[in-house]
């Protein structure tokens, strides 16, 4: 309980050998996992923001599980999207969706069947738009003219109006590899597709590395980079730990 309200940051430093117009540099902040719900809300979102702010970043992207399934357990919405639309940079902050940004029951971590798609809460979608922050479902960006962003639905639950999410040599068809390809994705899935479709940068969540024992000793068998950073071919792939807990 300690550990999780306390955030961290972990630093990286990668290359990618294009040109992105005038750009010589790009500092990106990733968050993930924020899981707002019954066992996060607004203190621990203060938080945040002011350690996303502390880096002065120009870019902030939050890969997936913004909620924690049921809109009805956040302690105040409005509050909520006041303080994130807190977050400062040069080219605004950029979501996708993860495996938990659905309307559905759950206890303790544990979700129950139910008839029909499950997808986001309307009341999600209004949520972020309020705070300034630009969902990406299955699309993507090209800001400032420098490099594109590309936001994935989640494998799992792609969520309203996607049937079957678009596949790493669908996404970069239609990009101009000669600018950086940034991508977000909640699961760090596909690697080696992303990497050979030109990815340069993939940035994920929903590991938690674990979270608690015993889990934190099976997440290497099922990520392959369950946390932290990883070079596959030109590609770097970055994944956070999170800054909420579920369950």
């Amino acid at each position: 309980m300690i550990n999780a309200r306390t955030i961290q940051t972990s630093s990286y430093n990668v290359t990618v050998n294009k040109t992105a117009e005038s750009l010589d540099s790009l500092r990106i902040v990733l968050i993930a996992d924020l899981h707002l719900g019954y066992s996060v809300g607004t203190s621990q979102m203060r938080q945040m923001v002011n350690k996303i702010n502390d880096q002065n970043p120009d870019l902030v992207v939050v890969a997936g599980d913004i909620f924690d399934n049921e809109y009805e357990a956040l302690d105040n919405p409005d509050e909520l999207a006041t303080i994130l639309g807190n977050i400062k940079s040069t080219y605004g902050t950029y979501a996708c969706y993860g495996n938990h940004d659905i309307q559905e029951p759950i206890l303790a971590g544990f979700t129950f069947p139910k008839k029909g798609k499950k997808m986001s809460d309307p009341r999600m979608d209004s949520l972020l738009e309020k705070a300034g922050i630009t969902l990406l479902s299955d699309e993507y960006t090209l800001i400032d003219d420098a490099f594109y962003l590309y936001g994935r639905p989640d494998y799992e639950r792609p969520g309203r109006g996607i049937t079957t999410r678009k596949t790493p040599e669908e996404i970069t068809s239609v990009l101009n590899h000669e600018k950086p390809i940034i991508v977000i994705d909640h699961e760090p899935r596909e690697l080696d597709e992303l990497a050979d479709a030109g990815v340069d940068l993939d940035l994920c969540g929903h590991t938690h590395d674990g979270q608690v024992f015993p889990l934190t000793l099976i997440t290497d068998l099922v990520w392959e980079n369950a946390c932290g950073y990883l070079q596959k071919g030109s590609m770097h792939n970055i994944v956070t730990s999170g800054v909420g807990v579920f369950g």
